[in-house]
């Protein structure tokens, strides 16, 4: 079963629950890795800056809110066993290229 049908099952209400594989994957090296994907460079956008530029979700970029597995972990006997978020985007599974240009894909 799945994290989504364990927590349903086994957590408490109003329990929040993270299924990632690892915590604090900075911004920049999740950007990178999709830079990659894409076959297109990163550039770095300092957070004072961060609003101005991607509107509204700069403001996800610049928070400190790193996701963990512990409490799914205790709560309901869960580990992870997929790659982490890094490993599986260098996989190259949510990119394509079409006509030359990169385009992202969610699979």
């Amino acid at each position: 079963m799945v994290v989504h049908g364990l927590g349903e099952v086994q957590s408490p209400a109003g329990c929040v629950l993270h299924a990632v594989a690892e915590e604090g994957v900075p911004t920049r090296v999740i950007a990178e890795a999709i830079g990659r994907g894409l076959g297109v460079p990163v550039v770095s956008v300092p957070t004072d800056e961060a609003f101005d530029h991607f509107n509204w979700l700069g403001a996800f970029f610049g928070a400190d809110a790193p996701a963990s597995n512990t409490v799914t972990g205790e709560l309901l006997g869960w580990a992870p066993t997929h790659p982490g978020l890094i490993a599986d985007l260098d996989e190259g599974h949510y990119f394509r290229r079409v006509t030359g240009n990169p385009v992202a894909i969610m699979a």
